[in-house]
């Protein structure tokens, strides 16, 4: 069977509800940054800003690599340091690719470029 698509006979019922999955991710990240160490948090924004300056794509997993900070208690807590750097206009999402993360099987991950403030910061 090639050049078909599989076709399944399954009906989903409900919608998504966009609102309510914004919220629960707002959430979710918000209970991430409340048990995240100041110590580290303050590190990651300067990686952050380090990754910036350079004005190439990046991960999480890149700073790490760099040894410019250490891994997360957990590893919810870069999501909220990111968009953090983010709303600060240091950071803007520039697309995904393969996660360079060596404990996952190269799943898709959010990359980060810095923005023209970003590109500004001393390293």
């Amino acid at each position: 069977m090639t050049g078909t698509q599989l076709q399944l006979p399954a009906v989903v019922a409900g919608v998504v509800d966009p609102a309510a999955g914004r919220a629960a991710r707002d959430a979710g990240m918000a209970r991430a940054e409340q048990r995240t160490a100041p110590s580290w948090a303050a590190a990651c924004q300067a990686a952050i800003r380090v990754m910036a300056a350079r004005g190439v794509p990046f991960q999480a997993a890149d700073m790490v690599a760099e040894g410019l900070v250490d891994e997360p208690a957990d590893h919810h807590q870069w999501g909220p340091q990111l968009a953090i750097a983010a709303r600060r206009g240091v950071i803007r999402a520039h697309g995904y690719a393969p996660s360079r993360r060596a404990t996952t099987k190269a799943s898709a991950c959010r990359q980060w470029i810095g923005t023209s403030a970003g590109t500004e910061v001393a390293a």
